[in-house]
């Protein structure tokens, strides 16, 4: 008789989480799509939740919503969710006491970065009390932490007790990421210039983008600003050099803006060195934009040798070269890179995960 791999939706997306929301979903419709033979894939969603991905063979609705849930979880009560093999891409989980030997129960969650712990300043003070609470429960009861480098993992290894219950599986871009048709028209949308590098990372680490932009004498777009954030990071901008004007801030975009952005961005540059999946220097590898990161174990383990890794003094030379003689070479080499990562190798991976436990 086959398995039935339980999936928790987590659909939050708000700023914080957007990028788990099609996590969530993508790696979910790939379970369905990898599935070994005999094998099923069940969704477990909150109160309310629309699930509109093929091939799942049930769907265990909670009676709780969202927030009531979490907070239900928080403290352990499992609020209906029942048993058997869970897996979530997040930390959203019925993480409870079970027994994997007699019962063959499993409950496996996914810590996508550690900013509540080395940087919890970028948070909300609920976000870091209800991830860090959720965590101390992964420590007692889950039987793996998915985490998607080995540089995280290694970081989380030192301030956890969970051994070997640590496993690396990467991430991926949303399946829908692609280059829209109205690409240019969403860019006028915007209000972005013609020529531009996308820079990215922790308002603390932008200085290393509006320096490297500067001296590839183009503008510089910041994605993911927080809210109300922009005019201190204006502030940044123009403190390096970089006028008002040529400093476009922008928020949290769509799957389908981000795209359009990337689609005409000279080059990339990803400042955050923090412990945390590089979700958009992913997507811009995705659509052969040249990145250059600043030196971290995560982006040596993800970008690889699919951009240029240097120190944070050494990105505006660097920045230079990707968006000049090293552009073409970059754009192929992210491009090759990109394809290293796919949530049906993702989903792969965590079959096989749950059939080692």
């Amino acid at each position: 008789m086959g398995a039935r791999l339980r999936v928790v939706l987590d659909q939050l997306t708000h700023v914080v989480d957007g990028n788990h929301a099609f996590a969530s979903s993508d790696l979910a419709a790939a379970l369905v799509a990898t599935a070994p033979s005999g094998c099923e894939v069940e969704a477990i969603v909150p109160a309310g939740a629309e699930v509109s991905i093929r091939g799942i063979a049930d769907v265990r609705r909670l009676s709780l919503a969202r927030r009531e849930l979490a907070g239900s979880w928080q403290l352990g009560i499992p609020a209906g969710a029942g048993d058997g093999l869970i897996h979530s891409a997040t930390l959203m989980a019925p993480l409870v006491r079970h027994d994997r030997v007699h019962d063959h129960d499993q409950t496996t969650v996914t810590l996508w970065d550690l900013r509540a712990w080395d940087a919890p300043q970028l948070l909300s003070k609920s976000t870091v009390s209800w991830q860090r609470a959720m965590l101390k429960r992964a420590v007692k009861h889950a039987d793996a932490v998915v985490v998607p480098s080995h540089a995280i993992a290694a970081r989380l290894g030192e301030i956890t007790k969970l051994g070997d219950r640590i496993r690396v599986i990467s991430g991926a871009v949303p399946s829908s990421f692609v280059v829209p048709f109205d690409a240019a028209e969403r860019r006028t949308a915007l209000s972005l210039p013609a020529s531009y590098v996308v820079v990215t990372g922790a308002a603390d680490s932008l200085e290393t983008g509006f320096r490297a932009a500067l001296a590839t004498g183009r503008d510089a777009v910041v994605l993911d600003a927080p809210e109300g954030g922009e005019p201190a990071l204006a502030e940044i901008a123009a403190a390096v050099g970089l006028p008002e004007a040529r400093a476009h801030i922008r928020g949290v975009l769509s799957t389908e803006d981000r795209a359009a952005v990337f689609a005409a961005a000279a080059a990339m540059v990803a400042t955050d060195a923090g412990a945390g999946w590089p979700w958009r220097a992913v997507e811009a590898m995705t659509l052969g934009v040249p990145v250059v990161a600043v030196e971290s174990g995560v982006h040596h383990d993800v970008i690889a040798d699919g951009g240029m890794i240097v120190d944070a003094a050494d990105a505006p030379d660097a920045a230079v070269d990707a968006v000049g003689d090293g552009a073409r070479r970059l754009s192929v080499l992210a491009a090759d890179r990109s394809r290293s990562f796919s949530w049906l190798g993702a989903a792969e991976r965590v079959w096989g995960l749950h059939a080692d436990l």
